[in-house]
C-alpha cells in the first residue's frame, strides 16, 4: 500500500461475514473460490483506500500466480455485495473503500498529494447548488475536489512573499 493510502486510511466499517458473503455468492450463481477467499483474506488486512494495483501486488505476496483480471473480477462481485465501493483519485485510478461506512467525496491536495474524506454532509451544499442550477444529481461517492491544503497554501504563500 503506498504511503498515500495509508495516510488516507481512515473508514471503519465492520469486517464481512464469511458464511453470509457464502450465502449471497451461492444466491447469484457464483462459488465460493480460493481467490475470493485470497483476496478477502487481503482485504481483512487494511482499512481506507487502496488502489487495484496494491491489491493485486498484496495477492501476490501469499499467492504469485494471482492475476490482475482475477483481482479486479472479484473486487467487481464484491462491491455488488457491499464489501468495497470504489471512486476515482484525482489522477483518474480507481480506488477501493474497504469496508464502506457511509459515502463519501475526497478532497485532494495537488501539491503533497494528501486527502481527506468528505461527508456527504459536507458535500450538501455543492450537491443542491448543483441539483438546482444544472438538473444534475451528484453521486457523492465518485467526487473528488482538488485544491491546496492550508500548509501548502500557506508555503505558498511564503515563497511569493
Amino acid at each position: 500500500m503506498t504511503q498515500r493510502s495509508r495516510r488516507a486510511a481512515t473508514v471503519e466499517g465492520r469486517r464481512p461475514d464469511r458464511n453470509q458473503l457464502r450465502i449471497r455468492l451461492r444466491a447469484k450463481g457464483l462459488r465460493w473460490t480460493p481467490q475470493r477467499r485470497l483476496l478477502l483474506d487481503v482485504l481483512d488486512r487494511l482499512e481506507g483506500h487502496v488502489t487495484g494495483s496494491e491489491l493485486v501486488d498484496a495477492c501476490r505476496e501469499l499467492d504469485p500466480g494471482t492475476t490482475p483480471s482475477t483481482v479486479y473480477r472479484t473486487l467487481d462481485v464484491l462491491e455488488e455485495l457491499g464489501v468495497v465501493s470504489h471512486s476515482h483519485g484525482h489522477d483518474g485510478r480507481e480506488e477501493y473503500h474497504v469496508r464502506p461506512r457511509a459515502t463519501h467525496g475526497h478532497l485532494v491536495c495537488d501539491r503533497c498529494g494528501t486527502s481527506w474524506e468528505l461527508a456527504a454532509g459536507e458535500a450538501d451544499p455543492l450537491v443542491v447548488a448543483v441539483r438546482q442550477r444544472r438538473h444534475f444529481d451528484v453521486d457523492v461517492g465518485h467526487l473528488t475536489i482538488v485544491g491546496r491544503c492550508a500548509t501548502c497554501a500557506a508555503q505558498i504563500a511564503g515563497d511569493r512573499a
